[in-house]
């Protein structure tokens, strides 16, 4: 089994549609500080674009990712 990363904060956004697991994610991070790890679930399939792309467009680093029983989960780490 991989390494997950250790998280500094998690957002459960399991039942949401996009694009609130992005946004909420978004403002999660907003309240972090520089460095930190944000781990987000989400059991939409269209977050994984959004979480990738939204991760290079803004400059975090997406640490980890995996899906299971149709939930997607995330480690960001914030710029």
């Amino acid at each position: 089994m991989t390494d997950v990363p250790a998280f500094d904060a998690e957002l459960d956004a399991c039942g949401l549609n996009c694009p609130l697991p992005l946004l909420k994610a978004k403002l999660e991070l907003n309240r972090l500080a520089s460095g930190a790890v944000l781990k987000v679930s989400a059991t939409d399939a269209g977050s994984q674009r959004d979480f990738r792309a939204f991760a290079s467009l803004a400059g975090h680093a997406l640490l980890h990712e995996e899906v299971e029983a149709g939930i997607y989960r995330y480690w960001l780490r914030k710029a």
